[in-house]
């Protein structure tokens, strides 16, 4: 999500409507199997299905000013397409979205009139990107929630339980030409489908709407965790956007543990969440229960003795699974979960972006390492740029696109994605690489985002480069079971050669010894030829590594939320460019030391 698999947000909460009797009333059932066979089916045929959904959509946004632009005249086929569509990037259609946004209701991009606006989470570029958000992309959604559900059920089945599901949701505001505008989970939320399309694929939420909706995130995450510790017997899996809030919300509990224990106990809510639908909605929840606060405080009692291993599945015995997007920038987080989630399976959630939908996970049994995304065919239409390694196209002419079924088994791409909301051609930023394919369809592995790179001077350094140097370097960390919390990288041109920053929040104190080797490990572990040969003969300096403050990257948080970010869709910045002056001066404000690479002599 970065498309990085960004907004899998199986939000299952709309349950939460009458609430009370009906709570306890069994699910309607879905046919698992007839997803599976009509899915079967499609893959089978996925060539035929790409050209008819590209068709599909030039039927229906075929009056669009931007396609008429280009001359197509009503033509629908890949070939006519491909020479008169141009490849875009957000860039290019900006000036076309900000009309729709300020009330052009003309068919600029599409067909039908666009009423509703998707904010990204802007962690990435530093600032949202507005995209439109039409019924069709809505459907998609549903297509791609059903598909995965139906193998993880298949795999994993969930009786009439519950979820405990860490979700939140911004506020939606109008454009200036009256447009609803939100995030993408949010505009998700809010659509008034959402309900009764998913009653059949989810289990009870333990929280309220109210929860969800809440205007303070602290005070619904706390609430999060009261309501799931409430119904701790009958919780089936816990669920959150990203590995990040799944840990976020797990570190919180272990902070606050006791205070839960109390409000349990006493059935009486914290006077801090003051929110006064929150209150009134846990009010009719929280009952004095001193049996169950005293299990709880037993068994935390425990579990803080062996730094929290198997926290989920001793608070929560009949979970099955967590569930939330595990890869790409969530990589780093796998190890905290994995000790909170113990025995239990992480399953990684689906593929796909701000801007639309792209594969889902049909194995589920897969560890987030290796997990795959098989693309479906009928909800957009896909191209592919062949890339070499590193996210680096061949020569100095960029590789025509190649179609869904033309990709190569072990080669990456970047993916190009047309969809029925009005992007066309468009350059999702997404580096993939084909694993397999399911019948006739790829079966895709998120690598990284292509656009964020460290770069000096002719090195290409991506964001996976980063994770796996500070993977490497980290383990210097390990004699004084010190672990780096969050990481971010920046490059300073404010001095000649220019250089690489990395800032580490780290979990305990680390010996200068062991923290000037880890700059040093750092700097040697990115391998790309373009940087060792310039750090060798001087035209990029020696890498730093600044240590922050403990709560460095909970300010950052704080700080996309406050710009109107969701919790469920925040990810991490790994790169922060110098346009992003306000998370800069974050991190520059909290560096408590900072040291100079000497790998290079």
């Amino acid at each position: 999500m970065q498309a990085w698999l960004f907004l899998a947000c199986f939000t299952y909460y709309w349950s939460n409507f009458g609430r009370g009797a009906t709570m306890l009333q069994k699910m309607e059932q879905v046919d698992i199997d007839r997803i599976i066979e009509d899915f079967e089916d499609m893959t089978r045929n996925a060539e035929r299905v790409q050209k008819e959904t590209l068709k599909k959509i030039l039927e229906q946004n075929g009056q669009a000013e931007y396609l008429q632009k280009l001359g197509l005249n009503g033509r629908t086929d890949v070939e006519s397409f491909k020479s008169c569509v141009p490849l875009v990037t957000h860039q290019d259609l900006e000036p076309y979205i900000q009309r729709i946004t300020d009330g052009d209701a003309s068919p600029i991009l599409t067909g039908k009139p666009i009423t509703t606006i998707s904010l990204s989470s802007g962690t990435s570029q530093g600032k949202p990107k507005f995209l439109p958000f039409t019924d069709e992309l809505f459907e998609s959604t549903m297509e791609i929630y059903r598909t995965s559900y139906a193998f993880r059920n298949r795999e994993f089945p969930i009786t009439n339980g519950k979820a405990l599901q860490f979700i939140y949701s911004s506020k939606q505001f109008k454009t200036k030409g009256g447009l609803n505008a939100g995030t993408a989970t949010t505009n998700l939320f809010r659509n008034s489908q959402f309900r009764d399309k998913m009653k059949a694929i989810q289990s009870q939420s333990c929280s309220p709407n109210e929860v969800i909706f809440g205007s303070d995130f602290h005070q619904s995450l706390y609430c999060h965790l009261l309501c799931g510790l409430i119904y701790r017997d009958e919780v089936q899996f816990v669920f959150s956007t990203f590995a990040h809030s799944i840990v976020h919300a797990f570190e919180t509990f272990v902070q606050h543990w006791e205070e839960l224990c109390t409000d349990i106990q006493e059935g009486i809510l914290r006077y801090w969440v003051t929110d006064p639908s929150i209150r009134a909605s846990m009010s009719k929840l929280l009952k004095p229960n001193p049996e169950l606060a005293d299990v709880i405080y037993q068994k935390c009692s425990g579990l803080s003795q062996r730094n929290w291993y198997g926290l989920i599945p001793e608070l929560f015995p009949n979970a099955k699974y967590v569930y939330g997007i595990m890869t790409g920038s969530m990589e780093p987080y796998l190890k905290k979960l994995r000790n909170y989630a113990g025995w239990l399976r992480l399953v990684c959630a689906d593929y796909g972006s701000s801007e639309g939908w792209i594969a889902a996970n049909v194995n589920p049994k897969s560890p987030p390492e290796s997990a795959t995304f098989a693309v479906l065919p009928d909800i957009g239409y896909f191209e592919f740029i062949p890339l070499k390694e590193n996210g680096v196209s061949h020569g100095h002419l960029e590789p025509d696109p190649v179609g869904l079924m033309e990709v190569n088994v072990g080669e990456e791409y970047e993916v190009i994605i047309t969809n029925f909301a009005g992007l066309y051609r468009y350059r999702l930023g997404d580096v993939v690489k084909v694993m397999g394919f399911h019948n006739s369809t790829p079966e895709l592995k998120f690598i990284c985002r292509r656009n964020l790179l460290l770069t000096v001077n002719i090195d290409k350094n991506t964001e996976k480069d980063l994770q796996l140097a500070v993977e490497e370097a980290a383990r210097g960390l390990a004699v004084g079971k010190v672990d780096v919390v969050d990481f971010t990288s920046h490059v300073d041109r404010s001095t000649e050669p220019g250089h690489y920053v990395i800032f580490w929040e780290l979990s305990g104190d680390a010996d200068e010894s062991v923290l000037r080797e880890c700059c040093n490990c750092l700097d040697r572990s990115f391998v790309d030829a373009g940087y060792v040969s310039s750090r060798k003969v001087g035209n990029i300096g020696p890498l730093e590594l600044r240590i922050v403050q403990k709560g460095t990257f909970q300010k950052i948080l704080e700080h996309y939320l406050a710009l109107g970010a969701a919790l469920s869709q925040f990810k991490t910045p790994r790169c922060v460019g110098s346009s992003n002056k306000a998370v800069l001066q974050i991190l520059f404000n909290n560096v408590l030391e900072s040291y100079l690479s000497s790998a290079f002599g």
